[in-house]
């Protein structure tokens, strides 16, 4: 069984491997515009995932979806072509959901400071509701 090193190395050279695969190699249109972000494997080194994302709109990114899958014989083949290893890993190839979900915690937190930039105003203004120093002698 492999150390966790060798598969965390192993991963960093398939996500060059693919990123340049998906420069040079691969013939399709539809993938020139997306990015790998990150490569996982595991530790036996049999299996890894590829995380990528696609810059465009809803549809742009379905098709590139679509792209990848069918490119991935292509890519698990230069993904075998560029590493010293005997048994070439599956590829399992995700979408990575970060930037949506980053863009949408940017969000929350916006509406946030501005309510508490409201009520940070609103307690600028405040009174009381009956005399200040209710204690008066």
């Amino acid at each position: 069984m492999a150390d966790h090193n060798r598969a965390a190395r192993l991963a960093q050279r398939i996500k060059v491997i693919l990123a340049e695969a998906l420069q040079k190699t691969v013939k399709d249109d539809r993938v020139e515009n997306v990015t790998i972000t990150e490569a996982r494997v595991t530790n036996d080194l049999q299996q890894a995932s590829v995380y990528y994302t696609v810059y465009g709109d809803d549809e742009t990114v379905d098709v590139a979806h679509r792209a990848m899958e069918e490119n991935r014989g292509l890519l698990r083949r230069e993904m075998g072509r560029g590493l010293n290893i005997r048994l070439v890993p599956t590829l399992e190839l995700i979408p990575d959901t970060v930037p949506e979900n980053a863009a949408q915690l940017e969000e929350v937190l916006r509406a946030a400071k501005a309510r508490d930039a409201e009520l940070a105003a609103q307690r600028e203004s405040a009174s009381y509701a009956g005399d200040e120093d209710p204690y008066k002698e």
